[in-house]
């Protein structure tokens, strides 16, 4: 399995931590939140993976580069266009084509989820995708029904995006967890736009192919793009 680390985005609610910075380096425990990601992709068998970069680009580069982490890393860059997550994943498939899986993994993630038992679900199923989800209070939320990808929801606006109309209503609601795995086919699959979601990617399949659910119930999952839980993470990773 092969891997990617998004983390290009601005950063932009960590304003204090991230007007000299980029949020992959931004300190958790005395460790770039990137480096985290990396030794976790490590850990879990990964041996070759990409990073995107546009904010601050240069100092994610040479932290890269200046670190042994024992794995093969390559750099897609971003710094003449933010593309997004579809975008950003579409232009690193160069380095990521083949018939191995691909996790994909937000570099603003903590969580000791067991990847291993996300790739092996993942397989079984012989799911296009496959989306890690969590029981948890948010605006936005995947429905699934029986596991497969129904539509999205925003609980705030009362928007909807429906890819299973028959069932959407009665789906369960889960939160995103910022983790995913896709084949390689997936590739071909893509729009020609350069820049575009893969949440509505996965939308849109889900109509025809199967999008699935993996649900997470690990006793740690933070996301630190936020203030509060990059607070609150320093004080668990001391």
């Amino acid at each position: 399995m092969k891997a990617m680390i998004f983390a290009a985005g601005l950063g932009t609610r960590l304003k204090d931590e991230t007007s000299q910075k980029p949020k992959a380096l931004v300190e958790v425990g005395g460790k770039p939140l990137l480096f985290h990601a990396i030794e976790k992709m490590k850990k879990s068998g990964i041996t070759e993976m990409v990073i995107n970069v546009h904010h601050f680009a240069d100092q994610v580069i040479q932290s890269v580069n200046s670190t042994d982490f024992g794995v093969k890393i390559h750099i897609s860059d971003e710094r003449d266009l933010l593309l997004d997550t579809g975008g950003g994943l579409k232009k690193a498939a160069c380095f990521l084509a083949g018939n191995e899986p691909v996790l994909i993994y937000n570099v603003d993630i903590l969580s000791n989820i067991d990847l291993n038992l996300v790739k092996k679900q993942h397989l079984e199923t012989g799911a296009l995708a496959t989306l890690t989800v969590r029981k948890r209070e948010t605006q936005r939320y995947l429905k699934f029904n029986d596991k497969q990808l129904a539509g999205w929801i925003n609980k705030k606006t009362g928007e909807t995006k429906i890819s299973l109309p028959e069932v959407f209503e009665n789906a369960e609601e889960m939160a995103f967890s910022g983790i995913h795995i896709v084949q390689p086919e997936i590739f071909k699959m893509m729009p020609e736009n350069e820049r575009f979601s893969i949440i509505d990617l996965y939308l849109e399949l889900a109509k025809t192919r199967k999008i699935m659910a993996f649900y997470d119930d690990s006793d740690l999952w933070i996301d630190v793009g936020k203030p509060e839980e990059l607070e609150a993470a320093r004080k668990i990773f001391v």
